[in-house]
């Protein structure tokens, strides 16, 4: 906030701009990534209409570190562990591995110390590496999201090889719509991450 006691960053300001922009339709016009060829969707899409801002924002899971199912989690449902961070494959079987790295103390990114954030830097390229190292991937997508919950959790999206449509941001939204991988595959998956990482 300024001294005036002003947003700098304004939810309703923005609404309301969005609100004048809105087409004869009543909503804003597709954005330029629904060209992509990319894009997963195709067809008559519309954009929704934005919902008024909500003060204050309701409350992430694991507000209360006593309610924390990461924290609950045992090292055993983890492909590796070290003495701060665990790697875990996502527990149901998704359309493309999905892996997630958190902390062990309960800490939201802005909650690291410096070193503890130095080191996350490590602890994510040679995650990134270990994934890229197993046949068949393309790429590796790193993303943060904290919207859900308070304890930290950094996703790792691993892309198939020659499956262009799903390059870049595209590649969340597809890995919502495709069918999931056999439990086979994706156990087989996690073990050569494990095995790349050093882990059991």
């Amino acid at each position: 906030m300024t001294d005036a006691g002003e947003r700098l960053l304004d939810a309703w300001r923005l609404t309301e701009r969005a609100r004048l922009a809105y087409g004869a339709d009543g909503r804003l016009p597709l954005p330029d990534m629904a060209e992509w060829d990319i894009f997963p969707f195709e067809g008559e899409l519309l954009v929704k209409r934005l919902a008024d801002p909500e003060f204050p924002e309701p409350a992430r899971h694991g507000d209360d570190p006593a309610d924390c199912t990461i924290c609950a989690r045992s090292d055993a449902d983890y492909l590796w562990t070290s003495e701060r961070w665990r790697l875990g494959m996502v527990r149901v079987p998704q359309s493309v591995p999905t892996l997630m790295l958190e902390p062990r103390a309960h800490l939201d990114l802005g909650d690291l110390d410096d070193q503890l954030a130095a080191e996350m830097g490590v602890v994510v390229v040679r995650i990134e590496r270990a994934v890229a190292a197993v046949s068949g991937v393309g790429r590796v997508q790193v993303y943060r999201i904290g919207d859900g919950a308070t304890h930290l959790h950094v996703w790792f999206f691993a892309r198939p090889e020659g499956m262009l449509q799903l390059r870049g941001s595209s590649l969340v939204d597809w890995s919502d719509i495709l069918p999931p991988m056999p439990t086979e595959e994706w156990s087989a998956f996690a073990a050569a991450v494990a095995r790349n990482l050093g882990g059991g």
